[in-house]
């Protein structure tokens, strides 16, 4: 049996560490950046569409930078996926149908007006999706969409709203996994077509579940540092901050290689955009040096040697 292709990214090119700490000197432009990244890796997430809904000659630029076969996976802007999202993050033209509440948030949102920023969110992604190049679309549920009728009631309704789109089921709630709730979670989702989303994180946090419900495997690898993880922190990077060793990373060969003998495809995606210090080369006079790293790249191709072995 031939196995799938193993893919393996980040969550994200164009993160604050990744900027300051990957990219050589002389990539300073975002066009540059995307393609140094596609030199190096063959898929990513964009995460910039979380805050901001994609405007499409921004999403057209994507296509036109990274070469054909490469394939970007697209996180759900939060309104979509519930979570809390400013008045300022809406388009200009639909601030006036939302309502919000006293700390400037959109306040329980008209099926109407989420139905058109989901429609939105779809049409941007079109140069993607033309060219090939559109993997599926992320939906990051947060700890307090937990299992009840009424969030698998939501779900249903936010993949009529992306018919035709591959969509990535990540939750966030330790009860979708739970002994008494996974069969039931997995077969719902295999049921509907959506792809499980396994999230490597502290197992204090949430458990790590090794399964697929579609042809497509994923993970997405956000560290396992408990003690950020609810943390209320500047960036993201601040929350998931961890370089996962070489043994931690091995762990997973094995689960990867299992799920590549029954998927199509599976996507290993590091979400871990902090920085470490790690020992480097001797210095001029011999003295140990250390050196920064961004975590997520440097995982990524740990991992991808690892595959390779």
């Amino acid at each position: 049996m031939l196995l799938a292709v193993i893919r393996v990214g980040t969550c994200s090119w164009a993160d604050e560490t990744l900027t300051k700490v990957w990219y050589p000197p002389s990539v300073k432009s975002g066009e540059a950046r995307l393609r140094y990244y596609a030199d190096h890796f063959d898929t990513v997430e964009v995460n910039s569409t979380y805050y901001r809904l994609p405007d499409p000659g921004m999403v057209g630029g994507w296509a036109e930078r990274t070469p054909p076969g490469f394939v970007m996976h697209v996180k759900a802007f939060g309104l979509m996926t519930r979570h809390p999202v400013r008045l300022e993050q809406l388009p200009p033209d639909l601030r006036e149908a939302a309502a919000t509440d006293e700390r400037g948030r959109v306040d329980h949102p008209s099926e109407e007006l989420r139905a058109e920023v989901f429609r939105r969110f779809a049409a941007a992604l079109e140069p993607l999706r033309l060219t090939g190049r559109l993997g599926g679309i992320l939906l990051q549920f947060p700890p307090y969409i937990v299992f009840r009728p009424s969030s698998f009631a939501y779900i249903e309704w936010a993949q009529a709203q992306l018919a035709g789109h591959e969509l990535l089921i990540e939750f966030r709630h330790r009860s979708w996994l739970e002994e008494a709730n996974r069969a039931e979670t997995l077969a719902f989702l295999e049921r509907r077509g959506l792809t499980y989303v396994i999230a490597d994180a502290p197992p204090s946090i949430l458990p790590t579940l090794a399964a697929r419900t579609t042809e497509t495997g994923y993970v997405r690898f956000h560290g396992r540092n408990a003690g950020t993880w609810f943390k209320r922190t500047r960036s993201a990077a601040e929350r998931f901050d961890h370089l996962y060793s070489e043994d931690e990373l091995r762990e997973w060969v094995p689960q990867l290689r299992a799920l590549a003998e029954e998927a199509e495809v599976v996507y290993a995606m590091f979400n871990n955009n902090g920085r470490s210090q790690i020992p480097g080369p001797p210095g001029l006079l011999g003295d140990p040096q250390e050196e920064t790293v961004a975590q997520a790249p440097t995982n990524a191709g740990m991992l991808q040697a690892l595959l390779q072995a």
